[in-house]
């Protein structure tokens, strides 16, 4: 029996009596031919990147630029959000500092352009237009296009980041990234597209006869930020009174029910259903309770999310000072009750034949509730160890009809103990407890760590090192044990 032919032989004789049409063969990555421009300061790629946490968890960004022919960083400035003003001013910095390239080439962010929002001229957009700057943009969904700079995150995580401990401020991050950047990326690591150079010895910035010739143009605003002033003869020094400090109070304002029946206030959505559209509903609202209404009917009560800057926002936008909450109150000043309850493995009890949430975390327990006619207070029954707190909207003689009800005896004690969850550090190596995250390093990342939560610290347990932050959350602990991994697919 003879061999059966392969499939490029087949191919070829069906190619030569013409039943099939040829096809061009799949590039080999040698075919492939490397482009860069032909000098520096030619064209700059310039980026946003993220993955850099301080120890208190909170994110920062880092606005990078390199040189396309020389791939020498001149832009890392580190900045805790990349806001359009933030990466200008980094941009501004490096025209000083190097000269005005011919070209810069960014992804379509919108820091960068406005060509998939309103349209129009977004500041770095200005800039390159005021100082002769062709601005280049990517194709969508093509991140290869700045693939030098790309490349240049890869090496700044893996060189600098990898092994770092968290940073303790924004200060550290940048100090960190100058030091980088300047004594070992830019000056002493070689690169094999540069055969084996490094990017200062193929860089140089733009020539002092051009820079003269056509001085850097920059708005105002940013070249008071950039540049200090020089006050020769500071004869009088102006000192603006500050203004009276805000202390907002509570605030009702109007809102209509869409189509979808989901209202959203500062970030918070709420849930009114379909059935409500086109109704107005009033919000009552401070730092403790919101309430919602309509026609004058208490529709639903929820804790509240708002901060100061908020209850301002609020009543800048058409709210109005709020008159007395419309909670009802008991008929007896200082008068409560209390009932036992098990809470469901949803963490909710059962009061007036309707679930009211208790916690999560308190599934399956034993608690006794507090009803006091402003608020449900849970609580351990034989240690009276304070659990959770809710607003509540239970009249007193609602209360005293509940099964089992009694009078309420001295109020709960907060707990005094912290409480001990674990959670698995992200690949980033941060982790979130009570709504805080907590940057552990990568060094750190996939790991298993104890924390112990108290009123004001995180205590973190780490393999060979424990270490102590202030907490920033009143959230409570929703989860005390670690996220669950995966199972695979069978």
């Amino acid at each position: 029996m003879l061999p059966a032919p392969s499939r490029s032989t087949v191919y070829r004789i069906l190619v030569r009596h013409g039943l099939v049409d040829a096809q061009a063969r799949r590039r080999r990555r040698e075919d492939y031919k490397r482009w860069e421009r032909d000098a520096p300061m030619a064209l700059w790629q310039l980026d946003i990147v993220g993955g850099v946490f301080l120890a208190d968890g909170t994110e920062v960004k880092v606005v990078t630029g390199v040189d396309d022919h020389s791939r020498f960083c001149v832009i890392a400035s580190a900045c805790l959000r990349a806001t359009g003003r933030a990466v200008c001013m980094a941009f501004a910095r490096a025209l000083e500092r190097y000269g005005v390239p011919e070209e810069v080439l960014t992804d379509n962010g919108r820091q960068f352009t406005a060509r998939f929002g309103r349209g129009g001229e977004v500041l770095f957009d200005r800039i390159c237009r005021d100082n002769g700057i062709v601005h280049r943009l990517t194709q969508p969904a093509h991140p290869t296009t700045t693939g030098k700079v790309e490349r240049f995150h890869q090496t700044l995580r893996r060189d600098l980041l990898a092994d770092h401990e968290p940073f303790e401020g924004l200060e550290d991050v940048q100090a960190a990234l100058d030091h980088w950047v300047a004594t070992d990326y830019n000056t002493r690591r070689p690169h094999q597209s540069l055969d084996m150079a490094s990017p200062a010895e193929r860089f140089a910035p733009a020539p002092q006869a051009e820079r003269e010739a056509l001085p850097l143009r920059l708005p105002v605003a940013l070249v008071a930020a950039t540049s200090p002033a020089v006050d020769e003869e500071p004869e009088v020094e102006r000192v603006l009174p500050l203004p009276p400090p805000i202390t907002p109070g509570a605030v009702e304002f109007d809102r209509i029910v869409p189509p979808s029946g989901n209202l959203s206030v500062e970030g918070k959505q709420f849930w009114l259903g379909p059935a409500r559209a086109g109704i107005t509903v009033t919000f009552w609202a401070d730092h403790d309770v919101i309430h919602l209404l309509a026609g004058g009917a208490r529709l639903k009560t929820v804790r509240s999310h708002l901060s100061d800057n908020d209850l301002v926002r609020l009543a800048a936008a058409g709210g109005r000072p709020a008159g007395p909450p419309p909670l009802p109150r008991p008929q007896t000043d200082g008068a409560a009750v209390e009932v036992d309850r098990v809470v469901s493995t949803a963490g909710t009890v059962s009061l007036l034949g309707r679930p009211v949430l208790a916690a999560e975390i308190l599934a399956g327990r034993r608690v006794t509730v507090r009803i006091d006619g402003t608020a449900l207070v849970f609580f351990d029954p034989d240690t009276r160890e304070l659990l959770r707190t809710r607003p509540s909207s239970i009249t007193y003689d609602q209360a005293m009809r509940l099964r089992g009800a009694r009078p309420a005896g001295p109020p709960p004690r907060p707990s005094l103990e912290p409480v001990r969850v674990q959670r698995r550090a992200s690949n980033t190596g941060v982790i979130m407890v009570a709504g805080q995250k907590v940057a552990l390093g990568r060094v750190h990342a996939h790991a298993t760590v104890t924390v112990y939560v108290a009123d004001t610290t995180l205590t973190i347990e780490t393999p060979g090192d424990t270490r102590t932050v202030a907490r920033t959350t009143t959230t409570p602990v929703r989860s005390v044990k670690a996220s669950r991994p995966r199972k695979a697919a069978l």
